[in-house]
């Protein structure tokens, strides 16, 4: 798959809605981290969070005709895992959980370049658990801001388009997650090394959808 690599987002929508549909591969291997971060951040475990992205992938491929490159596809496709996570808290709840939509060119928490090059970190594995306890504090809404701004990488615009919340409120809660994180984030680890979607489960994601898509009604 690494000859179409060279394809955007938007051009493989449009092959891939002309019947090459084996190309929805290379779109979950370019989604699976930033959904992955997504599910987790919403304190789902690793099972769940597999599980929901699943059924997101399924949700875009059914609807990738709906998909008019107004935002990019990523905001596009995180908005429904977003609303994937908040139907499945509603049913744990049993109460009415209103569907919020997540999207400065303030630098990233992450994005420190001394921490950028994978060679050179290494990551204890009991420090990522005491970060990743330490996101699972933090109040969901900020929670959710800090995971699309600095693990995901999307610009304030793109955060506030996603959560449908007003820009400078993203600021302001992004400020906000700061302050709770950055005693245990911001001194040592890169983005990759929270939330990590290792390659393994990446490549099970791929078969599970695409055999999905495979017995979807023609």
């Amino acid at each position: 798959m690494n000859s179409f690599e060279q394809y955007t987002d938007f051009e493989l929508v449009q092959k891939i809605l002309a019947g090459e549909t084996e190309l929805f591969e290379i779109i979950i291997r370019r989604n699976n981290a930033a959904l992955y971060k997504i599910g987790r951040s919403y304190n789902y475990n690793h099972e769940d969070t597999q599980d929901l992205m699943q059924d997101t992938y399924i949700d875009a491929f059914t609807h990738l005709s709906k998909f008019e490159n107004r935002a990019t596809f990523k905001t596009w496709i995180i908005k429904i895992m977003l609303n994937n996570c908040f139907r499945k808290q509603h049913k744990w709840n049993y109460q009415n959980i209103t569907a919020k939509e997540i999207t400065d060119k303030s630098q990233p928490m992450f994005s420190n370049p001394q921490h950028t090059d994978t060679n050179s970190s290494v990551l204890n594995r009991e420090l990522k658990l005491v970060i990743e306890n330490a996101l699972q504090n933090v109040p969901t809404d900020y929670r959710l801001v800090f995971t699309l701004r600095e693990v995901n990488g999307l610009s304030v615009a793109e955060t506030s388009n996603v959560l449908n919340i007003s820009e400078s409120n993203v600021k302001v809660r992004l400020n906000r997650a700061k302050t709770m994180l950055r005693k245990e984030v911001e001194k040592a680890y890169s983005a990759e090394e929270i939330f990590e979607f290792n390659l393994i489960y990446c490549d099970t994601m791929v078969e599970k959808v695409m055999q999905k898509l495979k017995e979807l009604p023609k």
